[in-house]
C-alpha cells in the first residue's frame, strides 16, 4: 500500500507532462499555418499592448515608502527624445540609396544604410563586400557601421521580414535599442535610411517623438517595373505563376507577413503580383503622408535636386548650402519606363480594383 502511495504522484506528474506537451505541440502546429498566425494576430492586435491601465504609469513614476529599494526612472531616455535624428522611409526601388548617399556626401552627418537588412552590416562576416551595380556612385554600405559590432547584442533576424506592420504601442525594446546605440555612436548628425519602416512608422513616430522622418516615394508603374531588373523577363501577359523567379524584393516575404492584418494581400485573394505590389505601394504612400515630416517624390528630387534639396535642407533646418552642395551626385533617370511593358488601360485597371478594395477596408475601420 506504502509504494502505491509514493508511485501515484511520479505518476500524476508523468500524466501532467504528457499532456502539457501534447497541448504544446497542437498550439504549435496551429500557429505553423495561416490561420492559426492570422487569428493569434487578430488577437494580439486588439488586445492593449503596452498596459491593462494606462494611470499604472503615473504610480509607477512613484518611489514607495520602502528607501533601500531602487527609485523608478525619471522618464524616457534622452536618445529617443533627440531632435537632431534623420529618418528616411521608403519602399524598394525608390530612389532611396540615392537620398542615403546624398546625405553621405554632405557635410555634418552620419548616414546609415538600411539598418535592418540581413546583411548585418556592423558584422564583416556576414556582410559580403558587393554592391548593387544600380547604386551608382556607392562603393560601400557599411563604413559608418565600422566598429559597431556590439549592435549583434539586440538583433533580431525577424526584423527583415516579421511584424512588418507595428502599431504605436507595440514593445519592442531591443529593435528600440539597436537604433539608440546607433544614434549614440554617430560621430555626427544621425541619419537611418530604411525600406522596412514604412508599415512601422506609427511606432517609430511614438519611440522617436522628435526625429524628423522623411518620406520618399515614387510613381508605381515605374517602381513596379524597376523591381523587376529585367522586365523583359516577366511581362504583363505572363502567368502570375511566373512572377515568383522575378521576386527581387520579398514581395510574397511582405505579403505573407501581413496578409494578417491586410487580409487583401493574401495570395489566394490577389489576381496579380502587380496588385499585390500596388496594394503594398499604396499603404507606403499613406502611411508615409500620415507621420513623415515631409514627404518628397523621386521625380522631382532626379528632375529639379537643387530645388528639392534646398527645401529638405529648410526642414531640417541646415545651413546653406546644406544638401545642395551633394547634387552633383544625382544622375538623370528616365521617367515613364512602364510604358514600354504594358499600356495605361491595363495598369489603370488593376490599380481601379486595388483602391475599391482599399476604400471598403478603411471605410470598414
Amino acid at each position: 500500500m506504502g509504494s502505491d502511495k509514493a508511485s501515484r504522484p511520479g505518476l500524476l506528474d508523468r500524466l501532467r507532462r504528457a499532456a502539457r506537451t501534447r497541448v504544446l505541440d497542437v498550439i504549435q502546429r496551429a500557429l505553423s499555418t495561416d490561420d492559426g498566425r492570422s487569428a493569434a494576430r487578430r488577437a494580439i492586435l486588439e488586445a492593449p499592448v503596452r498596459s491593462v491601465d494606462p494611470g499604472l504609469r503615473e504610480h509607477q513614476r512613484v518611489p514607495t515608502e520602502y528607501a533601500e529599494l531602487a527609485v523608478p526612472p525619471g522618464g524616457a531616455p534622452q536618445t529617443a527624445l533627440r531632435s537632431d535624428v534623420v529618418l528616411i522611409s521608403a519602399r524598394f526601388r525608390s530612389g532611396s540609396t540615392l537620398l542615403w548617399n546624398l546625405f553621405r556626401s554632405a557635410e555634418g552627418f552620419t548616414s546609415y544604410y538600411e539598418p535592418f537588412n540581413e546583411r548585418r552590416w556592423f558584422d564583416p562576416s556576414s556582410r559580403g563586400s558587393h554592391t548593387d551595380p544600380t547604386h551608382r556612385n556607392v562603393d560601400d554600405y557599411w563604413r559608418e557601421y565600422e566598429a559597431l559590432e556590439e549592435l549583434g547584442r539586440w538583433w533580431d533576424p525577424a526584423w527583415h521580414d516579421r511584424h512588418l506592420f507595428l502599431p504605436a504601442g507595440a514593445w519592442q525594446p531591443d529593435m528600440k535599442r539597436f537604433l539608440e546605440v546607433m544614434i549614440e555612436r554617430a560621430p555626427a548628425r544621425p541619419v537611418l535610411q530604411f525600406n522596412r519602416m514604412d508599415l512601422r512608422l506609427p511606432w517609430f513616430r511614438q519611440e522617436f517623438p522628435h526625429a524628423t522622418i522623411v518620406h520618399l516615394y515614387r510613381h508605381p508603374r515605374d517602381q513596379w517595373v524597376s523591381s523587376l531588373l529585367d522586365p523583359a523577363g516577366f511581362r504583363s501577359a505572363d502567368p502570375p505563376s511566373a512572377f515568383a523567379a522575378h521576386d527581387h524584393f520579398y514581395l510574397g516575404v511582405w505579403a505573407r507577413d501581413l496578409k494578417h492584418v491586410f487580409p487583401f494581400l493574401d495570395e489566394r485573394r490577389t489576381e496579380h503580383p502587380y496588385r499585390t505590389f500596388y496594394f503594398l505601394w499604396k499603404l507606403s504612400y499613406l502611411f508615409g503622408r500620415r507621420y513623415a515630416d515631409c514627404s518628397l517624390s523621386f521625380e522631382t528630387l532626379v528632375g529639379d535636386p537643387e530645388a528639392t534639396l534646398a527645401r529638405l535642407g529648410e526642414t531640417l533646418g541646415l545651413p546653406e548650402p546644406g544638401l545642395t552642395a551633394s547634387a552633383s551626385i544625382v544622375t538623370p533617370a528616365r521617367v515613364g519606363r512602364w510604358r514600354d511593358w504594358a499600356d495605361d488601360a491595363w495598369f489603370k485597371a488593376h490599380e481601379a480594383e486595388c483602391e475599391r478594395v482599399l476604400a471598403d477596408f478603411l471605410d470598414a475601420g
